[in-house]
């Protein structure tokens, strides 16, 4: 248990700070939803849309310390050649 004054404040702001970070995950995996279910419902225009769509999200979850930058340079990755695979 937190002690001194210091300790308190440093756990109220943790909590602040993960509500916040849980929120954009959960944003972000949203987008990702959307991509992937484009997906596998075959429509390439709709797939290119969610995935530009989601692209700055994945973005921002990088610069707000929420996700890894190669885990969404992999992620990006990943998308981008499953939708290209579409037209073939």
């Amino acid at each position: 248990m937190a002690n001194t004054p210091q300790s308190k404040k440093r756990a109220r702001q943790i909590e602040r700070r993960t509500a916040v970070n849980k929120a954009r995950r959960s944003r972000i995996r949203t987008f990702l939803r959307k991509v992937e279910e484009a997906i596998t419902s075959g429509d390439q225009t709709a797939a290119r849309a969610a995935f530009l769509a989601a692209q700055p999200e994945l973005d921002r979850g990088v610069t707000k310390g929420v996700l890894h930058k190669n885990t969404v340079a992999r992620k990006k990755s990943r998308l981008s050649a499953r939708i290209k695979a579409m037209a073939a």
